[in-house]
This record gives structure tokens, C-alpha cells and sequence, in this order.
């Protein structure tokens, strides 16, 4: 209680009635160490359990962990129109999630406009063979122009070169134009019956292509700084157990939400074998290189909130307290930017108690130098003809000396 009273023998200190702490030789500090450097032997250390680990370069990667759901690829999502109005008259894909290949058949429709512009092509090209033979160069260029701005028109409204080969082959229009998916995927949405009028606004089918998918996670705020897009991220679920797929963060998006203050980001998989399902829980990784540093234990590092330290070895029991800077951290070691140097061990394992010791040694030094104390008076052995319970105490402001009294008969 009183740390400047000391005594070569055991007892009571007769200020406060409190019992004597013996304090070793070996414990107490010498003068040439840092502040805070605590002397602990060995065989004490062992006792405690102390652990040291050499500071050393490393090559590190940085590893950001959330939890996603699979979702389609909105880049990989098609749409299927018509160009013109009809009716639909057959159908050949009717329900929702069947896969289709790119080319298969989705469905037949008739179009009264698209017909007669059959027509007319077929017209032109009887126009054009026949305005060949004109001694005119100027009337069979005009056969020529006419047929290629019918056959313009049919392009436009999405017949194939296939359907238009046919047309010219054939020399009849074809009534029900047949249309083919244009991708491979599986049907998301379908608005496709039969008799059922259709126009260039009605969305007839949407298909989604599953051969990628997207995994959209929430990550930290704190781990904003270290995503960036771009970065290899990887995959697992308890679905695939045994299966670790790998792609890239594409998105990270600019705002945190505020109830969760998180921030959402999207990576891209392949997806084999389609058995990633839209809706599915991964876990996911996101993964940064950090190049060579010098690192020790993140159990090492003392972390007061203001500032970071070590305790360094200083050989024969001597543990010096160090003030680090430390940077990023990587699995179960931290970058050390300044303070430390590569090959200083520092202790990993009973931290906590030696940073104790050390912050009441420091306190102890900083109260014997507090005014009104005169440590090297309190520190000196009474002498032997001094009675036990007399010690010398410092004089406080407004107290009375009390006056020495010498009872033989108390002897």
C-alpha cells in the first residue's frame, strides 16, 4: 500500500497494520533498463508459462469472410420478343425452369405483316431476274435495290438467314415464322401460349444462362478498405462439401447500410455442372496479397485502444515493453511497421501479466518521484537502535509534529 517503505526483515508496516511483501533481488529492476523492463528469471518464467517467438519476415495474404446467396447473373439474362404483332400457334417449351439449348425451338406464331413482306421479297426476286435482261444498266440496278430492301425488312424483323434461304428456295412464304432460343439456359418466365396475341412489348419468355452465377455477401465496414474489385474470392458450401470454386469480386457497392453497417458486395462463380442454385447459402472468401512483411503473433500485441506494444527479450530475464505501429493482419499474425526489429523475440503467451507487473513498476516510480516523498531517505534500513514499529514518515501540511517519548519501563 505504501511502496516506498521497506524493511530488511518480514513484519507488519505499522502505518497501515498491512503484512511486508518480500521483493527479490532478481525481481527488481536495475537501473540501466527502459521503463516498465521487468527482471523475471527462467525458472519463474516457465512457471508462468511464458512464450517467446521471433519477429520475421512473412508473405501474407489478407482473407475477408462473409456469408452469401447464390443469384443469377443479371448479364446473362435474355429476353425474347417478336418484332411485329401476331398470334402464337404452337408451343413448344410450356413450362417454367426447363432448360433449353441456344438454337432449340420455343415457339411458332403468324404475323399477317411479316407474310406479306415474304411476299413482296418473293416478288423482287422474280423482278430482279427479269429486270436483268433490260439493255437498261439503270432498270436492273433498280431490281437489284428492290430486293435488297425487302430483304432488309425481313432481317429487321428477326427472320434468320436460314428462314430467308428457305423462302428463296422454296418460292412460298412461310406462315408460321418459328422462333428459336437465343441461349442456353433455363426458362425463368413464361408469357407464351397458344392463340395468344403477341406484339414487340409483350415479354414472351426470359431465360437465364446458370452457367455463372453471382454470390452477393455483406462484408464490414472495417474490411472496406482491403476489397477491391477485381480480387480473387473463393467458394464452399455444405451442398458441394468437398468442392472449392474460385472466381473474382466484380462489385462492391458505394453505400453501408446503416441498420447492419455493413456493406454488400457481389463476386462471379462458374458454375459446373449447374449445382449452384439461385437462393443457395455459400460461405465466401475474399483474398488479398500483401506482399513480405515483418509480423509477429497477433497474441503478442497489446492493444490499449491509443497505442500497441510488445515485451520484447532482452536475454537473462529482462523484458522490455515496446511501442509498435502495427498494420494489417493476416490470420493469426500482424504487420509490424516501426518499433520492432526482424530476429527480437517477443513474448506471445503470460503478456498480460507481465504488462501488469510492468504498469505497476511504472506507477511505483512515478509515485516515489511525486513531491513530498524522499525515496532514498524511505529506502534506507532503519538503524538498529531505532525501535521496530518507528519509521520515518513525511511530513504533511497541516499536521503537528508529534514529540519522541522515551518510556523505560516500554523497553
Amino acid at each position: 500500500m505504501h511502496p516506498w517503505y521497506h524493511s530488511d526483515k518480514p513484519g507488519i508496516a505499522p502505518d497501515c497494520g498491512m503484512k511486508l511483501v518480500p521483493v527479490y533481488a532478481s525481481d527488481v529492476p536495475s537501473a540501466h533498463l527502459a521503463p516498465g523492463s521487468v527482471e523475471i528469471s527462467p525458472a519463474r518464467q516457465q512457471i508462468m508459462g511464458v512464450i517467446t517467438i521471433k519477429a520475421q519476415y512473412r508473405s501474407l495474404d489478407q482473407t475477408i469472410r462473409a456469408v452469401g446467396q447464390v443469384a443469377m447473373d443479371e448479364s446473362r439474362v435474355a429476353h425474347v420478343h417478336v418484332r411485329t404483332v401476331g398470334w402464337i400457334q404452337k408451343v413448344f417449351v410450356d413450362y417454367t425452369w426447363q432448360q433449353v439449348k441456344q438454337g432449340d425451338p420455343l415457339f411458332t406464331y403468324y404475323s399477317p405483316d411479316l407474310f406479306a413482306t415474304e411476299q413482296e421479297y418473293l416478288l423482287a426476286l422474280r423482278a430482279r431476274d427479269s429486270l436483268a435482261k433490260s439493255s437498261f444498266p439503270e432498270v436492273s440496278t433498280a431490281g437489284v435495290s428492290l430486293l435488297e430492301a425487302t430483304r432488309q425488312r425481313l432481317e429487321l424483323w428477326d427472320l434468320s438467314e436460314a428462314q430467308i434461304h428457305q423462302i428463296e428456295t422454296s418460292g412460298k412464304p412461310i406462315r408460321n415464322i418459328t422462333v428459336y432460343s437465343p441461349v442456353a439456359g433455363f426458362i425463368v418466365e413464361r408469357k407464351a401460349f397458344p392463340n395468344q396475341y403477341i406484339s414487340p412489348e409483350t415479354d414472351i419468355y426470359q431465360l437465364a444462362d446458370l452457367s455463372s452465377v453471382w454470390a452477393e455477401g455483406e462484408i464490414s465496414e472495417s474490411d472496406a478498405p482491403w476489397a477491391s474489385v477485381g480480387q480473387e474470392a473463393t467458394l464452399a458450401t455444405e451442398a458441394l462439401p468437398h468442392a472449392v470454386l474460385r472466381g473474382r469480386l466484380t462489385f462492391i457497392s458505394p453505400t453501408v447500410k446503416p441498420d447492419t453497417r455493413t456493406i454488400t458486395v457481389r463476386m462471379e462463380f462458374p458454375n459446373p455442372g449447374m449445382k449452384l442454385k439461385p437462393g443457395m447459402f455459400v460461405n465466401v472468401e475474399l483474398h488479398r496479397r500483401l506482399g513480405r512483411h515483418l509480423t509477429v503473433p497477433v497474441d503478442a500485441v497489446l492493444d490499449s485502444g491509443t497505442s500497441q506494444r510488445v515485451f520484447v527479450d532482452r536475454d537473462k530475464g529482462v523484458l522490455e515493453p515496446r511501442t509498435v505501429s502495427v498494420g494489417a493482419r493476416s490470420g493469426d499474425y500482424a504487420v509490424i511497421l516501426s518499433g520492432l526489429l526482424a530476429g527480437e523475440r517477443v513474448v506471445t503467451r503470460a503478456n498480460f501479466l507481465i504488462d501488469s507487473e510492468s504498469n505497476l513498476r511504472e506507477s511505483i516510480t512515478g509515485m516515489a518521484g511525486m513531491p513530498g516523498m524522499k525515496p532514498e531517505e524511505q529506502r534506507a534500513t532503519p538503524p538498529a537502535a531505532k525501535a521496530p514499529e518507528q519509521h520515518d514518515m513525511p511530513s504533511m501540511p497541516g499536521m503537528p509534529e508529534e514529540e519522541e517519548h522515551h518510556d523505560s519501563s516500554h523497553h
